[in-house]
Parts: C-alpha cells; structure tokens; sequence
C-alpha cells in the first residue's frame, strides 16, 4: 500500500509541478511579445493551468512516471545505495521523455514551453520532484 500511495503521490508533486513550469513559460513568452503581467495574473496562470490540464497531462505524467520508477524499482534491487538518486533521476527522465516521445511520434510539442531546451529541463525537474516524493514516501522504517 506504501508504494502505491507513494506513486500516487509522487504523479501529483509531478504534475503539480510540471503545471505551474508550464504556466510560467508560457508567461514569460507573453512578457516576450511586451506585454505586461502582473503577479496575480501569474498566480491565475498557475491555478488555472493545474486545475485544466489534468485530463490531457495527469495521464502522461502517471503514465511516465509508472514506467520510470518501475524500472529504477528494478535497478535499486541491485544497488540499494542509490535509491534516492535512481528515483529522482528516473522521475527526470521521465517526463522528459513523455515530451520527446511526443516529438517524434505527433511531429508536435504539444506543450510550448517544452520547445525550448530550459522548458524541457523544467519538465525534467517536475518529475524529479515526483521521485523525491516517490523515494521519502516509500522509505523503510528501521526500528531503533
């Protein structure tokens, strides 16, 4: 049970996350054309784009971060001591990966920020909030 509430956790840290890069990209494009935004302009960015994209991209991000921390599940078997980075680092690879798969298979970003190398590394660092997330949630308790 630990592990799936883990997982769960982990995809919302990674979706949440991924949103409000997404959200702030996109703004700092619009500050690009000379427009002007103001905080709370950004803050609605924020919600609205963590309360709207959730039926396209919740399902990305559960997907990529099921099949990443599944497979770092299976190398940290065999190398228990790197547990912490191969879940962060899983987490990282994973949502990068949903953008570049999307790439190559649609011909299209379908998130903008995601066209430019910073917005990618972005998504990247949402997920690996998620395998930080994964990794603390899923820790054995010793007894002392």
């Amino acid at each position: 049970m630990k592990i799936v509430v883990g997982y769960l956790l982990a995809v919302v840290a990674a979706y949440v996350l991924g949103a409000v890069f997404v959200s702030q990209g996109n703004i700092t494009a619009v500050i690009g054309m000379g427009f002007d935004i103001t905080t709370s302009q950004r803050i609605d960015a924020m919600i609205h784009d963590v309360t709207h994209m959730f039926d396209i991209y919740l399902p990305l991000v559960a997907i990529g971060m099921l099949i990443g921390l599944g497979v770092a599940g299976l190398i940290i078997k065999y190398v228990p001591d790197l547990r912490l980075v191969g879940y962060v680092s899983a987490g990282f690879v994973a949502l990068i990966a949903i953008h570049v798969i999307l790439k190559a298979v649609l011909g299209l970003s379908g998130i903008a920020p995601t066209r430019e190398i910073m917005g990618l590394v972005l998504q990247g660092l949402a997920g690996a909030g998620g395998g930080l997330v994964f990794h603390f949630m899923t820790l054995k308790k010793h007894a002392s």
